[in-house]
């Protein structure tokens, strides 16, 4: 079983309209008591989990390229000092665009990093102003030229369904990531979440998304680009050349154990043969205090239940286009003496999903057929008693 360690860095220079994720701005970081915390919350983790193989790392937030390199330096030395480690793992940090981080990549290598993700989101100067972000789409460009040139491995984001977005504009904007992409590109559509800024713009009606037969297409063109460049999807939103998948992201759609540390990150760890949710407090300022008096910011683990399990990750798996052994749901259930899948499942439910061309069984391994893919939310909803598939 993989294992991989997640760093949440919880700040941003300022706050996208579109971010629902646990991130603050905030204009005085005390980056010493930051790193003290991060070193004091490993320990913590250190005890419980010393005994596996760290194979990936993953700084994510918030914006953690806004960190002092000297804090990831730290961090990846008390990882290497303490754990075992992969002798090729991969180490990940998220970054924008903006020339203020990218002029820290040479010292990011130095402190250990081997992969980029930056965060794009458009190649489109009037999008970037609606998506709220800083950069310019020259800014973009350089900083993907920059981060190819120091790492060894190297990814970007886009967001399509934006307003007012056609297929053919869309196609251009895939044509010339692929002329700028190392062999990973994370392509998301806009979704608009309650509690963010675009939410109460959109109920409003400043702005109108694609509809759902363009969103379709939106998604068809993406599949269609990618899958011809050689960078076809092994997870919804995700395309990659063979060899440049995501590892760390693989873990949690492979479910194997993480570690979550910083505030709100999540994990899902097993001690004792016990699968634990693992959370840490949400706030910055009270997760710092409780890891000043405790060692760690966690809240209490809450035990994962059998059928928990099996649901999650049959949902995670089944996001992959590798799709999920049955063996790995058997392992869910196996603990607890449940002999079948289909304690769990409706194997009928999937038999009409595989002759619907939705789902289909191959080696033992159930997976998601690309018609599947566009309607996933449908499937797993369906296939766990909360509706019905489309087809």
């Amino acid at each position: 079983m993989a294992f991989g360690i997640y760093i949440h860095w919880p700040f941003c220079k300022s706050k996208c309209p579109y971010c629902d994720f646990n991130s603050h701005v905030h204009n005085n970081i005390d980056h010493s008591r930051w790193r003290a915390a991060y070193l004091k919350s490993l320990a913590f983790w250190f005890n419980k989990t010393g005994d596996r193989v760290v194979d990936t790392v993953f700084f994510g937030g918030g914006t953690p390229s806004l960190m002092e390199p000297e804090t990831v330096r730290v961090i990846l030395d008390f990882i290497r000092s303490h754990w075992d480690v992969s002798s090729d793992w991969e180490v990940t940090l998220e970054a924008n665009p903006t020339s203020f981080e990218v002029s820290k990549f040479e010292s990011f290598r130095a402190a250990g990093v081997n992969r980029v993700s930056i965060g794009v989101q458009s190649l489109n100067a009037h999008d970037l102003e609606f998506l709220g972000r800083e950069h310019d789409p020259e800014q973009a460009r350089e900083a993907i030229r920059d981060a190819a040139r120091i790492f060894d491995r190297t990814s970007f984001d886009l967001i399509y369904a934006r307003p007012n977005q056609t297929v053919e504009a869309w196609h251009e904007e895939l044509s010339e990531a692929l002329t700028l992409s190392g062999g990973h590109l994370s392509l998301y559509q806009l979704t608009i979440e309650q509690g963010t800024p675009f939410y109460t713009r959109h109920v409003r009606k400043e702005f109108i998304i694609p509809e759902q037969d363009l969103a379709a297409d939106l998604y068809d063109v993406t599949q269609e680009v990618l899958t011809c460049a050689g960078l076809p999807a092994y997870e919804v939103s995700n395309h990659a050349k063979i060899g440049q998948e995501s590892r760390h992201n693989l873990i949690y759609w492979r479910y194997d154990d993480y570690l979550g540390i910083g505030p709100g990150a999540h994990g899902r760890v097993t001690l004792n043969g016990q699968k634990f949710a693992t959370r840490d407090h949400r706030s910055p300022d009270i997760w710092l205090a409780r890891v000043d008096e405790s060692g760690h910011g966690s809240l209490d683990f809450e035990a994962v239940g059998v059928e928990s399990r099996f649901q999650e990750c049959l949902m995670m798996g089944l996001r992959l286009r590798e799709g999920i052994p049955f063996e790995r749901l058997v392992m869910q259930i196996s603990s607890d003496h449940y002999a079948e899948v289909s304690d769990f499942l409706d194997m009928c439910a999937v038999q009409h999903l595989i002759d619907g061309g939705i789902l289909e069984d191959q080696k033992e391994t159930l997976r998601t057929t690309p018609q599947g893919l566009k309607c996933l939310n449908s499937v797993l909803g369906f296939l766990l008693g909360r509706g019905s598939a489309a087809h």
